[in-house]
């Protein structure tokens, strides 16, 4: 990747904030590599070298700065704007892959040789897969050491290394002090921290529209499993087995979240909170997003009035494609309703968990797994609906059991769609929207649907899907923004009122598709 020393330069002389993440600036003369808005007196140009990401600075022998923190920049969706296969390979080592895979593992995944998905790395980012998996690992480290008392062996567990040794020789090396040198105020190991309930921030780029997401997930929300209020999200959540919760709420500061954790397994703290960046889209870069969508005047007073806007993730994505087909032709608050009839009828009940925390109130079920439903008879009856949708639903089921990684992101957009439509009841507006809230793919577009066309109309006409489409091609590779841009400013039915597609079912033979899709 190729970064220009002057403008890069510059850049640091001027802490530009809008370039922070874009690279990173490594100091000749300390070893230490630091964000452009690093607080410390600039160095001299001839001093520092610039890498693109914080894994090539560190594979290069430089610490991280403990002024600026490079741990905690929120890493960007497609990092430093690349696209494609090392986007997804990202996506992939940060919800684990290499931890459970190697690197063969996860080069087949992505559907190329290992020794090309390092050619790629090297190109793009600069560092190989495993030193952003170590990078990634001593980062999230670092952070529970400066924000939790968690004990030193319990950090360890929970960033993933292997033993309280090599955490240790890892620190030394790299920050020429033991791990609890690294503390602020010097404080000591957390004697009765609980290792199980954490709180941690979780960073972003601002802005950030917290009142659009918020109102989005609250009118999806599943009964009994999760809860959405004007300042707080909270769910149950499932991971590994086990079972915890989660609660979100706009942070103390103007660029995080903060999150409230209770989970029992500490070495899937990391995944845990990769999910949570996901459901919350914090990887989005929104100025690079809303610049490129700018350059389309019809777009540009949308980002305008929310420049902030994100992508709503999902926690689980079989979870989200269940609610997509429990959706389909009818509106938001009545699929909502059915969705709590299933957790009720095949959810796991928990035990009682608010424990003082309001937001945690009314929470009662796990999500059902996709075995649990898989096994459901007569799951139309149950839970009073078409026979056709409650088929789709166990066949999705059937396919979520059989593979695990079926909602990994990692195939691409039209590979994920291409076998998602391949599933009974599943067609493309199920399926976009699936790959755009689950899989997290930046440039999935629902073009068959009814907000989508109604928002995008002219004074001449509401466009076809076809014309939307070619519309769209100028918004790429962030159609999924674009989307919920226009979603956005439906004047019919805001984002947080009913399903866009749910009106054409009046003549369902003529214009629905078999997911009930507009098809105009």
């Amino acid at each position: 990747m190729h970064l220009d020393r002057e403008s890069c330069y510059r850049a640091v002389l001027a802490r530009d904030a809008r370039f922070d993440g874009q690279f990173f600036t490594a100091v000749l003369t300390t070893g230490v590599y630091c964000r452009p808005i690093c607080p410390a007196r600039a160095p001299k140009l001839e001093h520092t070298v610039f890498y693109p990401s914080a894994a090539a600075a560190q594979s290069a022998g430089f610490r991280p700065c403990l002024r600026c923190r490079p741990e905690t920049f929120p890493e960007t969706a497609a990092w430093r704007g690349t696209y494609g296969t090392v986007s997804r390979a990202l996506a992939l080592i940060a919800a684990g892959a290499l931890d459970e895979d190697d690197m063969e593992g996860l080069a087949g995944r992505l559907g190329l040789g290992a020794r090309q998905l390092r050619r790629l790395f090297a190109r793009h980012i600069g560092a190989s897969p495993k030193a952003v998996a170590a990078t990634r690992r001593v980062h999230f480290a670092k952070r529970l050491i400066t924000e939790t008392a968690l004990p030193m062996t319990d950090v360890a567990m929970a960033a993933g290394f292997g033993s309280v040794r090599r955490f240790n020789d890892t620190f030394r090396k790299l920050y020429g002090r033991p791990p609890s040198r690294l503390r602020r105020g010097g404080t000591r190991e957390g004697a009765g921290e609980d290792a199980t309930a954490l709180t941690l921030n979780l960073p972003y780029k601002p802005p950030y529209d917290w009142a659009t997401l918020i109102r989005f997930l609250a009118a999806r929300a599943i009964p009994g499993v999760e809860r959405a209020t004007e300042n707080s999200y909270a769910r149950i959540i499932s991971l590994a087995g086990a079972t915890g919760t989660i609660v979100v709420h706009p942070g103390a500061r103007p660029d995080c979240l903060t999150a409230a954790i209770r989970f029992p397994i500490l070495h899937e703290m990391g995944h845990l909170i990769q999910r949570l960046r996901s459901l919350f889209d914090l990887g989005a870069d929104p100025a690079l997003i809303g610049a490129h969508l700018s350059a389309d005047p019809g777009m540009a007073a949308r980002v305008a009035r929310r420049p902030g806007l994100r992508v709503p993730g999902a926690w689980d994505g079989f979870e989200l494609g269940v609610r997509a087909i429990l959706g389909q032709q009818i509106s938001v608050g009545a699929a909502s309703s059915l969705a709590g009839r299933l957790v009720a009828a095949y959810g796991r009940a928990v035990g009682p968990i608010a424990e003082g925390e309001p937001a945690l109130a009314g929470l009662t079920h796990e999500f059902p797994a996709p075995a649990r439903i898989a096994e459901a008879r007569d799951l139309a009856s149950v839970l009073g609906m078409p026979r056709a949708r409650a088929a789709a639903i166990v066949a999705l089921a059937e396919a979520a059991a059989a593979d695990p990684r079926l909602f990994d992101p990692g195939r691409g957009l039209e590979e994920s769609v291409a076998r998602l439509t391949a599933l009974p009841g599943i067609g493309e507006w199920t399926a976009q929207y699936i790959a755009m809230r689950a899989l997290r793919e930046p440039d999935a577009f629902p073009a068959t649907d009814i907000g989508l066309l109604r928002a995008a109309a002219d004074e001449a006409a509401r466009p076809s899907p076809a014309r939307l489409l070619a519309r769209a091609e100028a918004w790429r590779p962030w159609r999924a923004y674009a989307a919920l841009h226009l979603w956005a400013s439906d004047p019919v039915a805001p984002l947080d009122v009913r399903e866009k597609r749910n009106e054409i079912v009046a003549r369902p033979r003529e214009f629905a598709d078999r997911d009930g899709s507009a098809r105009l």
